[in-house]
């Protein structure tokens, strides 16, 4: 059988950007990826990660806001903005142990990548998620992703925010980096691109006028606006 070329799959991707002390001296909660990882090697992230099969299942006590959802549906199928935002929150929790959620049981099935999620007692919530940037991974990379990018309060967790215990342990020196300091460590372009959007808005966190898109499609390479604005040069 033939092997599939894993650097010719784009695959759906949800990313977290939670900021702490918004209105003094912001901080953001980030992670080294490994030495060895296929994607961004070394690198310091945001907690983020691939959209699996399950995610568009699982039950939102809060199932997002206007207008994310329907921003969130541009360009793609519109039924897959609950699984873009249970994504961001099941790939914080497993990265940081961080929960965005309120408490509950849950209906049904637990997923088992949802498992550990459900045990702690809560119900995945996208209360306070904003839908601020998305970026497909350009051509030539191992790994291609289309990501989401979602900023939130830190003051939305129910979780100790400096406790990073339940983490599992694709993220290394998790922590708070405040972001008048965040560029003397090692980011990806992407990351910074970010960044500087999100510092522009602050202390705003919401939906901003428009979101801006990175579509890097195999054709060419394009700065979009979605719900806003027409392409930028």
């Amino acid at each position: 059988m033939d092997q599939v070329d894993k650097s010719k799959i784009i695959r759906d991707a949800a990313t977290v950007i939670l900021i702490r002390d918004a209105g003094a001296r912001p901080h953001v909660l980030m992670g080294q990826r490994g030495a060895k990882a296929a994607f961004m090697p070394g690198k310091f992230v945001f907690p983020g990660g691939a959209v699996d099969a399950e995610d568009g299942k699982v039950p939102l006590a809060q199932a997002g806001a206007e207008p994310c959802l329907t921003r969130l549906g541009e360009d793609a199928t519109a039924s897959k903005a609950p699984a873009y935002l249970a994504a961001a929150i099941r790939e914080l929790w497993e990265e940081t142990g961080q929960i965005l959620g309120e408490p509950g049981d849950w209906p049904g099935v637990v997923p088992a990548n949802w498992q550990g999620f459900a045990d702690a007692g809560f119900i995945p919530s996208a209360d306070g998620l904003a839908f601020v940037f998305r970026a497909i991974t350009p051509p030539g990379r191992p790994r291609r992703f289309d990501a989401r990018f979602f900023a939130a309060d830190a003051d939305r967790l129910k979780t100790d925010p400096d406790d990073f215990s339940g983490a599992e342990d694709e993220l290394s020196h998790l922590q708070w980096i405040p972001l008048d300091d965040v560029r003397r460590f090692d980011l990806p372009f992407i990351t910074e691109v970010v960044l500087a959007e999100i510092t522009g808005n602050l202390p705003n966190l919401g939906a901003p006028a428009a979101v801006p898109f990175f579509n890097n499609n195999d054709e060419q390479s394009l700065f979009e606006r979605l719900g806003g604005a027409s392409p930028l040069t």
